[in-house]
């Protein structure tokens, strides 16, 4: 097991260098030790990894550096060191997000165990547990802020997180629609926004939280027929060219190139945009039925290509999945018709 661990923290918003070695820590806000001229606050993502390279070629810390003397680190303060890293790494605006609120989750759930500033030397698998753990949290909640919380504290106490076991989330049906026009109909009427993401997430197949909400002007073909994805934009990371139907065609305005197609502005709207929207729609809907999702509009476009084609590699293509299988997870509400005596083998 190596004898150092080496993380980015913060005073008064400078960022700086922490080398824990051999239960010694040393502070560095730039590399003269290492004969580096780089300031942290320069690139403190590469002085990190220029500090580790040099402790794993033998260089040793206390050669160069007074010591520090060893402060017990907090959970929250650990949580907030790891917050920091990730922003400094340039990690996504929404992941961004989800981290700092663990650590209001965290300092909320001190307060309810009557925990005071739990130290990482005392942290237990048992506490993050508890933190997970929650009556009013599901499973698929559960998870999602584990996978969260882990690389925050990898750090500091590697595999910790991970080592904690949770139920494993009952799967969404997503469940499809049968009368997909009354639907379509009914949104067209509630919210045209939402109507429109609704029509292309079952006419493109494309995914309404990033796919759809972030399309500009200039994504579209000058006849609007295709939509041109690039890989940084969807799920699968590859390029895709999307099929635009006439009946969505239709009702297209084109406007500048780098504009949304919703804010018809620059930037798109926000990221919970048409979650918020479907939440209200569905609240108000004498319609939908159990089990039906903004996602059943992707699940029905899927069946009715396999209707249509026959061919699971056309739908694969058309939903922009690396994994067969996973294009068929979207078939579960379709009724296989019986084998009958002309389709088996011929000799």
């Amino acid at each position: 097991m190596s004898k150092f661990k080496v993380t980015i923290g913060s005073h008064n918003n400078k960022p700086f260098i922490n080398i824990y070695y051999c239960k010694i820590r040393y502070r560095f806000w730039n590399g003269n030790s290492i004969n580096l001229n780089i300031k942290c606050i320069e690139n403190p993502v590469l002085l990190k990894t220029a500090f580790e390279l040099k402790l794993r070629e033998g260089w040793k810390p206390q050669l160069n550096k007074k010591k520090v003397k060893e402060v017990p680190i907090t959970v929250i303060k650990a949580l907030k060191q790891g917050v920091e890293t990730k922003m400094s790494q340039g990690c996504s605006e929404r992941f961004v997000k989800d981290v700092k609120r663990i650590v209001v989750l965290w300092e909320r759930y001190e307060s309810e165990q009557h925990i005071k500033n739990l130290t990482l030397d005392n942290l237990q698998s048992s506490h993050i547990r508890k933190f997970l753990v929650r009556p009013n949290w599901s499973a698929k909640t559960q998870r999602t802020i584990k996978s969260t919380l882990s690389p925050l504290l990898a750090e500091f106490k590697p595999n910790l997180v991970q080592s904690v076991k949770l139920k494993k989330p009952t799967s969404t049906l997503h469940k499809p629609f049968d009368n997909i026009n009354e639907i379509l109909e009914s949104i067209k009427t509630y919210n045209n926004h939402l109507y429109l993401c609704c029509l292309m997430t079952y006419g493109c197949l494309l995914r309404p939280h990033r796919e759809i909400r972030e399309l500009t002007w200039g994504d579209f073909s000058d006849d609007l027929k295709h939509i041109n994805l690039s890989g940084h934009r969807n799920k699968s990371g590859r390029n895709r060219i999307v099929p635009v139907p006439t009946y969505i065609r239709e009702i297209l305005v084109k406007g500048e190139p780098n504009n949304n197609i919703f804010s018809n502005k620059p930037n798109p709207l926000n990221q919970d945009y048409f979650k918020t929207l479907w939440s209200r729609f569905k609240r108000q809907s004498n319609t939908l039925e159990q089990g039906q999702t903004l996602y059943s509009f992707r699940h029905s476009g899927a069946i009715e290509i396999f209707k249509r084609t026959g061919s699971l590699t056309k739908l694969q293509k058309a939903m922009g999945h690396s994994s067969l299988n996973v294009s068929l997870t979207y078939l579960r509400g379709l009724e296989v018709t019986e084998l009958k005596e002309e389709d088996m083998p011929m000799v």
